[in-house]
């Protein structure tokens, strides 16, 4: 109830950033509002697309792998480039990712059933095969974060986000699930708010 409510509050007090947003991509780069990005592994394993504002250029993924010296790079560090050392990111989308903004689309995702607010960060498919294979140990604890569903925000964006590595990422995700309560959401969504205007973890 609390996710249907907060999302439908948050999509209808938030639709005038939508539309300056949505004409600012446009504006900036050639290519649709949303990203183009490949599939999130949900709660039971279930695979699910992920809203989010462009903030690449067209065909970023592809090109990504196209590639091979910049996509090993990506394998190797957690499936993520920082943004100040992306080609690939346009004028504004450093100043969505920087605030977080690129993000707001998943309150979609949110009424879909297929998010929550508050919980782990949604697995890439490819993400999860290949850190699965590189570490066999975060198994377990990958297993014990697939039984909720992925959150707008969660532990791992308040903790450094892309400053934290797989293993870690796990292992906060897993642990957050164990002592899932009210409180501890709270306590999340208020750390939230200042981690996004310092910008951490980009």
């Amino acid at each position: 109830m609390i996710d249907i409510v907060g999302s439908l509050v948050g999509l209808v007090l938030l639709s005038p950033l939508f539309l300056i947003v949505a004409a600012a991509i446009k504006l900036d780069s050639k290519g649709p509002v949303f990203a183009d990005i490949p599939t999130r592994v949900g709660k039971d394993n279930k695979v699910f697309k992920m809203y989010k504002f462009r903030s690449m250029i067209k065909n970023a993924h592809k090109m990504l792998k196209k590639d091979a010296r910049i996509y090993d790079h990506y394998k190797s560090s957690s499936f993520k480039i920082k943004t100040d050392k992306d080609p690939r990111i346009t004028r504004i989308g450093r100043i969505l990712r920087k605030t977080s903004i690129d993000e707001i689309p998943q309150l979609i995702n949110i009424l879909k059933g297929e998010m929550s607010l508050i919980g782990p960060r949604a697995f890439f498919t490819e993400e999860l095969k290949e850190q699965q294979s590189r570490f066999p140990q975060t198994r377990e604890l990958v297993k014990i974060s697939l039984t909720v569903k992925p959150g707008l925000t969660g532990p791992w964006q308040v903790s450094g986000r892309s400053a934290i590595d797989f293993p870690d990422r796990v292992r906060l995700d897993a642990q957050y699930v164990k002592q899932q309560s009210i409180l501890t959401d709270l306590g999340i969504l208020l750390k939230t708010i200042p981690a996004v205007f310092r910008g951490e973890g980009n």
